[in-house]
Formats: structure tokens, sequence, C-alpha cells
């Protein structure tokens, strides 16, 4: 006679295995914040550890970069333009309002937002302002700004702004009148109001004979 026998079952208890889970998730947790001390390293700290590891690596790369080749600089602004009386000038601000050179670091504010009495400009003149503004005289001492250049006046003083061939200054227009004046003011011509005033200008007398008044 076969016998029944009883094997002793283990009981399965829902409420135990619930907190067999929550255990194993609080020890997650409690790992994941010992992970930056080294304590414990789960899957999901290794994820979150090479993120910042590879952030970390980025910025010390850029850094490096910035070091060994240079932080780039902004290409410097051109401030040269033409003004409506057709001579050189400086472009403010507002990339519309172009004034004489000659206006610049003069003490009054000619752009709207001042820009041509900025400090930093207008502190180690000419050296501080674009070099196409200015122009060195015969004596390179002694410079002027380049919208006085060939406007028929001796602003150099020996005349090197309105006759040395670098100056490439235009003939006398036709309010003009073209000779070597002896006078100290102009250079190679004299204005035509001056013809026939019964004073010497030119030193071939022609300002007086040959020039005519055209006022």
């Amino acid at each position: 006679m076969r016998s029944n026998k009883t094997y002793p079952q283990r009981s399965f208890d829902a409420n135990s295995l619930g907190s067999s889970v929550t255990l194993l998730s609080r020890r997650e947790e409690d790992c994941c914040e010992e992970c930056a001390s080294c304590k414990c390293c789960t899957r999901r700290c290794a994820c979150i550890s090479a993120l910042v590891l590879l952030c970390l690596a980025i910025t010390a790369a850029a850094m490096a970069s910035a070091m060994i080749f240079g932080i780039p600089t902004r290409p410097p602004v051109n401030r040269y333009c033409t003004t409506p009386q057709n001579r050189s000038g400086f472009l403010c601000d507002d990339r519309v309002t172009c004034i004489p050179a000659s206006d610049l670091c003069n003490g009054i504010k000619n752009c709207p937002s001042g820009a041509d009495e900025n400090p930093e400009m207008c502190t180690d003149l000419p050296n501080s302002i674009p070099g196409d503004l200015i122009f060195r005289c015969g004596n390179p001492q002694f410079w002027i700004f380049i919208d006085k250049k060939c406007n028929y006046i001796n602003d150099c003083g020996d005349c090197s702004d309105e006759m040395l061939p670098h100056a490439d200054c235009p003939p006398c227009g036709p309010d003009w009148w073209s000779c070597m004046p002896v006078v100290y003011t102009y250079c190679k011509c004299v204005p035509r109001s001056l013809c026939q005033d019964r004073q010497q200008q030119c030193s071939d007398w022609s300002d007086e004979y040959n020039c005519v008044n055209r006022s």
C-alpha cells in the first residue's frame, strides 16, 4: 500500500516580496548617493558618472584649445565712410551717420551715441584712431585728419598734404586759380575771390594779371 507523503510547502507572501523590492530600490538609491565617493556603482550611477566625466572632458578640451590657439577676437569695425560733401569721414555706431574725420575727439559729440568722443579712441591720438582717417605729413611727426588733405589749404605747414605725390590731390577746381602762391595759407591754388585784389598771392603775380574773379 502506497502511502501519501506530504511535502512541506513554502508559503508565498506578496507583502514580503514587496518589502524585498522596496529594500533593493532603497539600497540602489543609497548606492547612487555614494557613487561620487566610489563606495558603490550601480548601472544607473555608472551612466551618470560617464556623462559627468564626458562634460568635464569637453570643457577641459575647450579651455586647452583657447589657451593654445588663443580666443578669436571680434574683427574691427570699419569706420571709414564718405560724407555728403564727398569728404572722408567717420561712421557712427548707427551705421548711417557719417561725420567728417576732423570732427573726431574735438570735445563735441557729433555721433548720436557719442562714439566719436570715445575715451579709448581719443586718449592716444593719432595711434588710437583708425589709420585710414589720418594723413602723415612730410615730417612724420606731424599728421592731419584725412578730410583736411587736398582741401587747397596748407594744413601740414609744408604743403605736403597738397603737393606730395602720395597725397594724390586732383587739379585745382573751377573756383581756384592754379599757381605757386607766396602766402603761407595756400600751396598750389588760391581762391579766385582773391584775384585782382591788389595783393600778391602767386609768385608770378598771375593772380593779379591773369586770374579773373568769378564772384
